[in-house]
């Protein structure tokens, strides 16, 4: 299900090891989010990637160079869909069908998927793959609006905030990208947070952010001291504290949240192009009163207010494991009982979701593998997966504020390297000709010949 990142990445390595497949997309092409012409896409046209290109590639697939180092929609598609071409995903996808049920009958062990206009067909597996950010949340405020309200997740363009008085609700890397736009087309902005937040650049000390970050984490040092290097290099190369532009203070410790990425933000706070508010206390028809007793006058709210980690509408949560908040699955993606139900991209990181992705799907096109040719070499995975490590386990020993956004947070670094280490470990390599080489070029075209592919991807979309 889905032909996003993580669903051409599941694509890509059950092709790799010859394992039959479709692809179901409700769009009508690859790239989830990205594809701007997908009406399901929460994704507005000037948005930009919070990972820098080293570490949001799949690593059997360069971004070309001359991208931006942050890629935008465009770029972020056009890789994507070159991807998908490359590596020969793209025939088995099925686009503008909609999964509406997954469930199993009859005491069978396979999978019974129904699809818009009741198509029933029967699968031997099932991998969920249609991310988690789709359920918007939005705010019970006491009071009514009279004004225009809309969630970050409809929000694609300026146009509908020219000329307005705009209030943008909410400080992660959404609110401020909006309440930055807005600056520059309303007639005024003023941006809601309630909870303080650290806000880094994208670039510190010449280099992309998380470059810089990934370069500490490789050092092994205690939690603390990293901690103590990441406000060392806040101090020295930033606009300063947020409180010093009207901001709540963090109330928590540095990397126990996810990350806010921006760079601009602050610059605009301080230029007074827009104005820090404090959480809402009421709504007042055309006016909105704030918890510090002060009101305004608005046009238009933007809600950038996250998403809620609901239950999946096309499968009964009987079917995941699912105890307490969240589905317990082992590394996020596999079922404590099923063999043949997956779950890939189901999880939040601060930093390159994109190869981590394409690490789980390694881990289960080869446990498949050797369930189906040499069982018992995958006996230590199927009892591992029974009790399974998720959640606080994943968490790399960083304690993340309690909130509905950190429910599926994991600790990127320790994250990743626990499936590489699982991946080497199980030890098998693809079969001999099953697709050693991508559908559509020769045995000699090298990788090269996908990334071309995405040069030119962007420049006809451009």
């Amino acid at each position: 299900m889905g032909a996003g990142a993580g669903g051409l990445a599941a694509g890509k390595n059950l092709r790799e090891f010859g394992i039959e497949f479709d692809v179901i997309e409700r769009a009508g092409d690859v790239g989830g989010n990205w594809y701007g012409g997908n009406s399901y896409s929460a994704a507005y046209d000037s948005v930009h990637l919070i990972t820098s290109k080293p570490y949001i590639q799949y690593d059997d697939f360069p971004i070309p160079a001359h991208f931006p180092t942050y890629l935008g929609r465009e770029h972020a598609y056009s890789y994507l869909r070159s991807y998908a071409e490359h590596f020969g995903v793209y025939e088995h996808v099925e686009f503008d069908r909609t999964v509406e049920r997954i469930e199993r009958r009859d005491g069978s062990p396979d999978w019974f998927v129904t699809l818009d206009g009741g198509e029933v067909r029967r699968y031997g597996g099932v991998v969920i793959a249609n991310g988690h950010n789709w359920s918007p949340r939005m705010p019970d405020y006491p009071g009514k609006f009279d004004g225009e309200t809309i969630h970050s997740c409809e929000y694609r363009d300026p146009e509908p905030l020219r000329g307005k008085r705009v209030l943008v609700v909410g400080g992660g890397t959404s609110g401020c990208d909006i309440a930055v736009e807005s600056s520059q087309n309303a007639v005024s902005t003023a941006l809601s947070i309630r909870r303080g937040c650290y806000y880094w650049p994208k670039y510190l000390f010449g280099m992309p952010t998380d470059v810089l970050y990934e370069n500490v984490l490789k050092w092994r040092m205690p939690r603390p001291v990293v901690r103590l290097f990441g406000n060392l290099f806040l101090r020295l190369n930033s606009a300063g504290r947020p409180e010093q532009y009207g901001l709540p203070k963090p109330s928590h410790k540095l990397l126990e949240e996810h990350f806010v990425i921006n760079s601009t933000l602050l610059y605009h706070l301080g230029h007074g192009d827009i104005a820090a508010k404090p959480d809402i206390a009421e709504l007042l028809g055309d006016r909105v009163k704030f918890t510090d007793g002060t009101e305004e006058e608005f046009d238009v709210i933007v809600y950038a207010t996250g998403y809620r980690m609901t239950e999946f509408p096309f499968i009964d949560r009987k079917y995941l494991n699912w105890n307490g908040r969240t589905p317990q699955l082992h590394l996020s993606a596999f079922h404590p009982e099923y063999d043949n139900l997956f779950v890939i991209g189901y999880f939040q990181t601060s930093t390159g979701n994109w190869p981590i992705m394409d690490y789980q799907s390694q881990l289960m096109a080869r446990y498949l593998h050797l369930l189906r040719t040499d069982p018992q070499r995958a006996v230590w995975f199927k009892q591992a997966k029974t009790t399974p490590k998720s959640g606080a386990a994943l968490n790399g020993g960083i304690r993340y504020y309690d909130s509905e956004r950190h429910w599926l947070q994991v600790e990127h670094f320790s994250y990743r390297a626990l499936l590489r280490k699982l991946v080497r470990r199980m030890d098998v390599r693809p079969p001999a000709g099953a697709a050693a080489v991508p559908a559509g070029t020769s045995a000699g075209t090298s990788a090269g010949a996908g990334v071309a592919s995405a040069e030119t991807r962007l420049r006809s979309h451009a």
